[in-house]
C-alpha cells in the first residue's frame, strides 16, 4: 500500500515524514544525500539502496563486529541480487573474521503449553542446540543442523516444559554459547483448557523503518505479551523476484537491536502482504513475473520466519496456518499468493485455500478464533482498494455466511495494509456485528485519513504515528471477555474496547 494525504484522528498530518516520528521516539533519521539530505521515510524504505539500508541499520548504535558483516553482506547481495547467504562466501568470510557465529537470532515462535521454538541463522553449516534453563537444571533440545539446503537457517524445537512458566535459554553453535539478548526465555502458554489471561500483541506496516523504532519495540515487549502477529510488511520492502535483496532485508532486521531483544522473548507468527511479497498491490503471479518466481519468494519466507507451518506442505502452496494460541485458535491467512483475476470464484484466496479455511474454521475448539490477514475486510478506507471488498465480495460474503451458519464462537477480525489504526464494525444482514482491528501502524507511516466513510461504525481512527494493538484474553468469567487497546510507544492506551464472547458469537444469546 502507499501512502496518501489526509489528517489523523490524533491531529498527525498524514503527510509527516517517518523522520519527524523517528526523531519523535529518540531515533535520528537522516540520509545525506548531496547538497540536500533526505528522510528516511517511507519512500526511502520502498527504495532500499545499499546507502538507505546502511542508513537504516545505522540508526542504532552498532558493534564494529556488526559493521563489518552488514557492510559486506549488503554489497554482496547487491552484486547478485538472487543469491542465497549460503552462496556468498562475502558474508561467510566477514563473520568469521569478527567472530560471529549467527547472522539472525535467536527468534521464538510456535509457542505451546510445554514449549516453543527457536530459530537461527548461523554464519556457516552448523549444529544448533537450544539450552533451557528450568526446576530440574538445564535441559539441551537439538542438535539441528543448519544446512545450506535450509540457507544457513536451523528451527529447534523446545518440549516438557511446564505450562505459564518462564525459561531462560541460551544457543550454542558447534557446542560454543553464543551472546544473548539479556530478556532471552520461553514463557510457555497456560495449560489447554485453564481459566486464566493472556496477552497477545499485533500489528502491521514496520516497513523496515519501524523494526528500528526501540521504544515501540520495547514497549511490546515490556507489556508481557505471550505473543506477537505481524500481520504483513515488516521486513521486506518491494524486491519483487530479487530473492537475494529480500534476503539483505530480512538481515538488515536481524541486525536490528531491539528486534533481536523482542524476537527472543517474545514468539513471532507472521503473514505477508504486498511489498514483502512482490510489491505495492501485487498478488498472485505478478505481470512479467513467473510461477517459479512466486515460489522462491515463497521459500525465502519460509526459511526467514519461524511460524507453525506455511500453507499446504505437500505442495509448496502459500503460507497460511492454523495453530492453538492460548486459548485461541490462530488462523493467520496469505491474501497475497494465491489471488486469481476479479471475478472469477475464490479469487482473493484461492480455491485451495478457501476450502482449507472452510474445513479449519470447523475445527475450532477454543474460547475465541483471531482470524487475520494482510488487507482490510471492511471497504470504509480507500473504497475498499485492494482487498476483499473490491477483489472477492461473494467470496468475503461466503465465508461471513458460513460464521454464522455455523456459529463459529468469538470471532476477532485482525487486518493492516491501509497505513493508521483504525477500529471497524461490520454489520451483517442477519443483525449481527463482526468487530475488525486494523493496527497498520507500527512503522507510523502516513497514509489515508484516519477516518472511513462510515464514521458511525468506526469508534476509532488515527494514523502517521507509531501504535500496536493489543488483546488480552480472559477466560476467567463464565462469559470469556477479549479487550483490545491501541497502544503507543509511551504506553498510552489511545482506545480499548472489551467484548464479551457471546458478543463475537452470531446467534449468541
Amino acid at each position: 500500500m502507499s501512502s496518501s494525504g489526509g489528517i489523523s484522528a490524533s491531529g498527525v498530518a498524514a503527510g509527516v515524514s517517518a523522520n519527524r516520528l523517528l526523531l519523535a521516539t529518540g531515533m535520528t533519521g537522516i540520509l545525506s544525500a548531496g547538497p540536500a539530505s533526505r528522510p528516511l521515510d517511507l519512500r526511502a524504505a520502498h527504495a532500499g539502496s545499499v546507502e538507505i539500508d546502511t542508513a537504516l541499520f545505522n540508526l542504532a548504535p552498532q558493534p564494529d563486529a556488526a559493521k563489518a558483516l552488514f557492510a559486506a553482506a549488503r554489497q554482496a547481495f547487491e552484486s547478485q541480487p538472487r543469491a542465497c547467504f549460503a552462496e556468498l562466501p562475502a558474508i561467510r568470510e566477514a563473520a568469521e573474521a569478527n567472530g560471529l557465529a549467527l547472522l539472525g537470532g535467536p527468534m521464538l515462535g510456535a509457542l505451546s503449553h510445554d514449549g516453543a521454538r527457536v530459530w537461527v541463522r548461523t554464519a556457516k553449516p552448523a549444529q544448533v542446540v537450544v539450552a533451557v534453563s528450568s526446576a530440574g537444571g538445564e535441559q539441551r533440545f537439538g542438535p539441528v543442523a543448519s544446512t545450506v539446503g535450509s540457507d544457513l537457517t536451523a528451527v529447534v524445537p523446545v518440549t516438557g516444559l511446564a505450562p505459564g512458566t518462564r525459561h531462560p535459554y541460551r544457543v550454542l553453535v558447534d557446542g560454543r554459547p553464543v551472546p544473548m539478548p539479556a530478556g532471552a526465555a520461553i514463557a510457555t502458554a497456560p495449560a489447554p483448557g485453564a481459566a486464566g489471561r493472556m496477552t497477545i500483541a499485533f500489528g502491521a506496516d514496520f516497513h523496515k523503518t519501524g523494526l528500528w523504532n526501540r521504544p515501540l519495540l520495547d514497549r511490546i515487549r515490556a507489556r508481557g505479551c505471550a505473543a506477537l502477529l505481524l500481520l504483513g510488511d515488516s521486513a521486506v520492502d518491494d524486491r519483487d523476484n530479487r530473492v537475494g535483496l529480500h534476503r539483505s532485508d530480512y538481515l538488515l532486521r536481524d541486525l536490528s537491536p531491539a528486534w533481536r531483544d523482542l524476537a527472543a522473548a517474545v514468539p513471532v507468527y507472521a503473514t505477508w502482504d504486498d511489498h514483502d511479497y512482490f510489491n505495492n498491490d501485487k498478488s498472485g503471479v505478478p505481470p512479467r513475473f513467473t510461477d517459479h518466481d512466486r515460489a522462491e519468494v515463497r521459500k525465502v519466507w519460509t526459511q526467514n520466519w519461524n511460524n507453525p507451518a506455511y500453507g499446504l506442505k505437500d505442495r509448496d502452496l502459500g503460507i497460511f496456518f492454523h495453530a492453538r494460541l492460548g486459548p485461541c485458535d490462530l488462523i493467520m491467512l496469505d491474501t497475497r499468493s494465491r489471488r486469481t483475476a476479479p471475478g472469477q470464484p475464490d479469487s482473493f484466496l484461492g480455491a485451495e485455500q478457501t476450502r482449507w479455511l472452510e474445513q479449519e474454521l470447523a475445527a475450532c475448539t477454543e474460547p475465541f478464533v483471531i482470524l487475520a490477514g494482510g488487507t482490510m475486510w471492511s471497504d470504509s478506507v480507500s473504497a475498499g482498494k485492494d482487498s476483499w471488498g473490491v477483489w472477492d465480495p461473494p467470496g468475503r460474503e461466503r465465508l461471513f455466511s458460513l460464521i454464522e451458519a455455523k456459529r463459529v464462537g468469538g470471532v476477532i477480525l485482525l487486518s493492516g495494509d491501509r497505513h493508521g489504526a483504525r477500529v471497524m464494525r461490520i454489520r451483517r444482514p442477519s443483525g449481527f456485528t463482526f468487530w475488525e482491528f486494523e493496527l497498520g501502524s507500527l512503522g507510523g507511516h502516513a497514509g489515508p485519513p484516519a477516518m472511513g466513510n462510515q464514521p458511525e461504525l468506526q469508534p476509532f481512527g488515527a494514523t502517521g504515528e507509531p501504535l500496536f494493538g493489543e488483546c488480552v484474553i480472559d477466560t476467567t468469567a463464565a462469559d470469556p471477555t477479549a479487550t483490545v487497546r491501541v497502544v503507543d510507544p509511551e504506553g498510552r492506551e489511545r482506545y480499548q474496547v472489551t467484548l464479551a464472547r457471546s458478543q463475537l458469537t452470531p446467534g449468541a444469546k
